[in-house]
């Protein structure tokens, strides 16, 4: 029988979890490229919702946003290199499940009982849209940006949206070690997508979360969480697919046509992590078994 796994996805609305997904189904399933694990079997049998999401990758579109409420359950069992068998359980969550769970304290049933499973952690930050701490100022312009009252003249109510990336990280996190979540240790391996905005500036995945994000670092350094934990800088589109409208795209149209003529898809993915890059997206999957 094979081991009992599971993964969980999890992540901020738009960090990327459902295109890392599809990447992922395309990679093994194609065996373009050599890989740590390979793909055996899908217990249940169905894979119309792998395919469908990795359509739309390898047509370059951008993924729509999972439902909130309806979280896709994956099992995948995959072989590693000495022939032994995982099951691996992927959560597919929304990302307005997490931001559920930090703005209103609340958690559906079946998102709590699908957290208590994992046994491993894959927390994707997009790394181009880290929302910084603001001034007073900043915080007026991103109430009005998103839809919030505000008058002029008098101060801003505050909105748990409006809050910091890296501590609606931490406090997800740190609901995971409580009850009724807590499940013992976990290993993290946090990601960060859209890696390939961000590589110019010439920092390690390391260096950039201390930088840009360094409450979440020092949590997971310093903070008694009795697991390990990796940080992966992970492109796994490749480039822009879709320019957000009046957003100035980073990639020339030249260089996004060279990367959707790659014979092997599989090549747009780019996995940096400890100096080292690699095109494989199932090796912070087999850190997270160890």
């Amino acid at each position: 029988m094979a081991e009992q796994r599971s993964i969980v996805i999890g992540g901020l609305p738009g960090s990327g979890k459902t295109t890392f997904l599809a990447a992922l189904w395309h990679l093994v399933i194609g065996r373009e490229i050599p890989t740590k694990l390979g793909f055996h079997s899908l217990p249940d049998g169905d894979s119309t919702y792998l395919n469908q999401i990795a359509r739309v990758w390898r047509s370059a579109k951008v993924q729509g946003r999972t439902l909130v409420g309806s979280p896709k359950l994956v099992n995948m069992n995959l072989r590693d290199g000495a022939g032994n068998l995982v099951r691996l359980t992927f959560p597919d969550l929304s990302g307005e499940s997490y931001r559920r769970m930090w703005e209103d304290r609340e958690c559906d049933l079946d998102v709590a009982a699908i957290l208590r499973k994992g046994t491993g952690i894959l927390l994707f930050v997009h790394a181009d849209r880290i929302q910084p701490p603001l001034w007073a100022g900043d915080v007026t312009a991103l109430a009005k940006r998103l839809g919030l009252p505000v008058q002029d003249g008098l101060p801003v109510a505050w909105h748990p949206r409006l809050a910091p990336t890296q501590v609606q990280l931490v406090e997800l996190l740190q609901l995971l070690r409580s009850t009724p979540l807590d499940v013992g240790p976990r290993r993290l391996a946090v990601m960060l997508s859209a890696w390939d905005k961000v590589a110019p500036e010439g920092r390690s995945p390391a260096e950039f979360l201390a930088e840009r994000m360094p409450l979440l670092q020092q949590y997971l350094s310093f903070a008694e969480l009795g697991h390990p934990w990796r940080v992966f800088g992970v492109s796994a589109q490749g480039c822009d697919y879709e320019p957000e409208p009046e957003a100035k795209a980073s990639w020339s149209k030249d260089e996004v046509d060279a990367v959707l003529k790659l014979d092997q898809p599989s090549e747009r993915i780019k996995l940096i992590s400890d100096g080292v890059l690699s095109h494989d997206l199932t090796e912070p999957i087999e850190w997270l078994m160890g």
